[in-house]
């Protein structure tokens, strides 16, 4: 699934912000491109999800969370995110890249992943996908888009 979900953002959403293009012809492309209809299916789920996620009046996500609250993350969580990834959202948090909102976004469509681990890399990728879907946050993609392309191996301070 995650294979089809980079294929839709290099060739799709990092082009035009959007997929304006039907689902069954956007079906009949993946598939002639050699993925599997179950997978094709989870990932335009996937991608409806975090629509919905951005979307919804009653998002969880909402941004209440005090300024100076932290992040405990559940049994479940910590084991698909390691403490490398745990690190990493904390550092993209202080900085400035993400916020509370956009981080247990992108902590939701983590968990919706069919890994049983998500590795740092592949949580780099989540992240530039929530902050392209989510308005007004062009900034801050990127910000993210540098950290990835720019520099292979950051100092993280």
């Amino acid at each position: 699934m995650f294979d089809i979900l980079m294929y839709l953002f290099e060739n799709y959403i990092h082009n035009e912000s959007e997929i304006f293009v039907e689902e069954s012809v956007l079906t009949d492309e993946l598939l002639k491109a050699g993925f599997n209809s179950p997978e094709i299916y989870k990932a335009l789920d996937w991608l409806e999800q975090l629509a919905q996620l951005q979307y919804s009046d009653e998002s969880p996500y909402l941004d209440r969370t005090p300024a100076a609250a932290c992040r405990i993350y559940t049994g479940e969580e910590s084991i698909k995110l390691d403490i490398q990834c745990q690190g990493f959202l904390l550092f993209l948090e202080q900085v400035g890249v993400i916020n509370s909102t956009t981080r247990e976004m992108v902590i939701d469509r983590a968990m919706a992943l069919d890994h049983a681990q998500i590795a740092l890399d592949d949580l780099k990728w989540v992240v530039l996908m929530v902050l392209l879907s989510v308005p007004g946050q062009e900034h801050a993609y990127a910000q993210m888009e540098d950290l990835i392309f720019d520099d292979p191996n950051p100092t993280l301070h």
